[in-house]
């Protein structure tokens, strides 16, 4: 006996399409501006991050000593005949006072800004007279250049401590929740401690016994593993209460009545129950990260120079008679606050879409 189809095949294929325009594009469409803001802007951030060399105009530890604390310049617009030149240009600057470290336009030239040269989004015809969009720091190290291979330490220290952190709270919590008894007191005990100490001073303690004279990827290694000690305890212990409430489940107790072990009932039932409360955690856990390497970078125990982070760029910046003179080097503090706000608009705007009391 053939039995008719339910629907028919021309609706049903025509239905493909719609469905997929759900996923990213469906989400693109939900989100705010301010959340679709965030994304582009995580984004750039990224990007900057993978393709550093590219986007930096110079090499970020070259020092220009004619330059040292220079003001950002200023570009002016070329005119059309003159385009083959250079779409724009700046006036190179002279120190007027070396004291005061105060510097004069020198209008008798023009410095001309080439894009796509040299391996460069922008650069100049020479490093001895650069252009320097964001100013220059102490040693006349373009701020700007430092900023974006900045980003390679404190857009990836997030991204690497919250994925130690989370996959060591995710499976620790759920073997403790679903397994219960000596194990889940163990382990709630452990994490208990961990909770109790105070998380900055003791991040300062740790941190404080890493040896010198390692590598800058050693360093950062070593701090990413000191964060993500401190950190995977409090995940732990909420997944661990989601953990013991699957575990009476009508498919979790099917599972166990046909014989699956321990570990396939956690790997393929508790653990997908909890993931998505746990994406949302790692996505506001981000700035935790990125904020406790700046400060352990400012304080001069984090990434040490001449390797840049946005946190030691911020050194300079402790002397107030510094800031007063010299405001851009506050600059990186910007790129700090964007990212973690950046990181908060999307982590809230994915709790309420996980959110099932949540209504759209």
């Amino acid at each position: 006996m053939n039995v008719p189809a339910l629907v028919n095949p021309e609706l049903q294929v025509a239905a493909v399409p719609v469905a997929a325009q759900g996923g990213l594009a469906r989400e693109w469409r939900l989100a705010s501006r301010t959340v679709r803001a965030s994304a582009i802007c995580l984004i750039i951030l990224y990007f900057f991050a993978a393709a550093s060399p590219f986007f930096a105009s110079y090499d970020p530890i070259y020092q220009n000593r004619r330059m040292p604390d220079c003001p950002p310049m200023r570009l002016h617009l070329n005119a059309p005949s003159d385009w083959s030149r250079g779409l724009l240009w700046t006036y190179p600057l002279t120190m007027a006072d070396p004291e005061e470290r105060s510097f004069v336009a020198d209008t008798s030239r023009k410095i001309y800004i080439h894009f796509l040269s040299g391996g460069h989004l922008f650069t100049t015809d020479s490093e001895t007279e650069p252009f320097y969009l964001l100013g220059s720091d102490a040693l006349g190290r373009d701020l700007y250049s430092r900023i974006v291979y900045g980003a390679r330490v404190s857009m990836c220290v997030g991204l690497v401590g919250v994925l130690i952190t989370f996959s060591l709270g995710i499976i620790v919590g759920s073997l403790s929740g679903y397994v219960g008894g000596l194990t889940d007191n163990l382990i709630m005990r452990w994490s208990e401690i961990e909770m109790s100490l105070p998380s900055f001073y003791f991040l300062l303690a740790l941190a404080a016994v890493i040896p010198p004279g390692i590598s800058a990827a050693e360093r950062f290694l070593l701090i990413v593993a000191i964060m993500s000690f401190i950190g995977w305890a409090g995940l732990a212990r909420v997944i661990r209460g989601m953990a013991a409430s699957v575990r009476s489940h009508p498919y979790v107790e099917a599972a166990r009545t046909l014989g699956a072990s321990r570990w396939r009932i956690i790997t393929k039932h508790v653990i997908p129950s909890v993931i998505g409360y746990a994406i949302v955690a790692a996505t506001l856990s981000i700035p935790g990260f990125i904020l406790g390497e700046s400060a352990l970078s400012l304080l001069g125990l984090g990434i040490q120079e001449p390797t840049p982070s946005w946190g030691n760029l911020l050194s300079q910046a402790m002397d107030p008679q510094n800031l007063a003179r010299y405001p851009w080097i506050l600059i990186p503090g910007i790129f700090i606050f964007l990212t973690v706000m950046s990181f908060n608009f999307l982590g809230d705007y994915l709790r309420d879409r996980f959110d099932p009391s949540s209504v759209r």
